[in-house]
């Protein structure tokens, strides 16, 4: 299923939207950050407390960096954001304050949750462009799967256009006084959520990305306060991939992007 063609960030005519500063580790010899894949289900308090942990221990110059990759039981969190209204369902699933940003977003299985540990202050001192680069990451690995993603203004996240559903028309500017054929705008639906944290320069929290996840779950919440559009997945867009596959697109793409890694023990 992966796509042996350039990404779009290998390509000459790379578009704006995958340009970002460097975010390639300034001193690798000081160590590489760890790769490492969870087997099973992970609580999402453990989850929380042990990025607490790891994090601290990043900044007392104790661990290296961590890319963490889990899934974890079906729940809701609130990042801090959140609006109340936005929980439409509040006892469907447990709830949980996130010190992440960001609104309400779902995690649950078949979603690859992918948590972000990187000290930023050994790369690019820069958050923007640092969420840019994550979108990035995520674009490059839907690419691998000749799924095209997209950033929006204003809409953080990855989104893909639903070119498998009916378009609306969009009138155009009429050209010298003879009308223009009338745009077509597609439905966007959300693949990929990102919700970042920092503490003095190293990042926690991160990114999940719709492989397989159950879509009727994200029906409990507004999905990060927006409801004009909606949600999708690989799955859902007719690409029968596996969680194995993610990962190695994942990797492949973060080394691209971030620079090499090491094979860490699982959590």
């Amino acid at each position: 299923m992966l796509n042996d063609r350039l990404s779009p960030a290998d390509s000459d005519d790379t578009p704006s939207e995958f340009v970002s500063p460097d975010f390639i580790l300034k001193d690798p010899e000081n160590g590489l950050p760890e790769w490492c894949v969870s087997v099973g289900q992970v609580a999402y308090p453990d989850a929380v407390a042990a990025m607490e942990a790891r994090v601290e221990a990043i900044l007392k110059g104790e661990a290296r960096e961590l890319i963490w990759l889990i899934e974890h039981p079906p729940l809701y969190t609130a990042g801090v954001s959140a609006k109340r209204e936005d929980l439409l369902e509040p006892d469907r699933f447990e709830v949980f304050d996130s010190a992440r940003g960001g609104q309400f977003t779902y995690h649950g299985p078949g979603q690859r949750v992918i948590y972000v540990m990187l000290d930023l202050n050994r790369r690019t001192k820069d958050i923007r462009a640092f969420i840019k680069a994550l979108e990035g990451w995520i674009i490059g690995t839907l690419w691998q799967f000749n799924v095209e993603g997209h950033i929006r203004d204003g809409r953080v996240g990855v989104w893909v256009e639903r070119r498998d559903k009916s378009a609306t028309p969009v009138p155009s500017e009429h050209l010298r006084g003879a009308p223009a054929a009338p745009e077509q705008r597609y439905q966007e639906d959300k693949i990929a959520a990102i919700g970042i944290k920092l503490r003095r320069w190293v990042s926690f929290h991160g990114i999940s990305l719709n492989v397989e996840p159950d879509l009727s779950h994200f029906n409990g919440i507004v999905p990060c306060g927006i409801s004009e559009h909606g949600v999708t997945s690989l799955i859902d867009l007719g690409l029968p991939v596996t969680m194995d596959e993610v990962d190695y697109a994942l990797r492949q793409e973060f080394i691209a992007r971030f620079g090499p890694v090491d094979n860490g023990s699982v959590l």
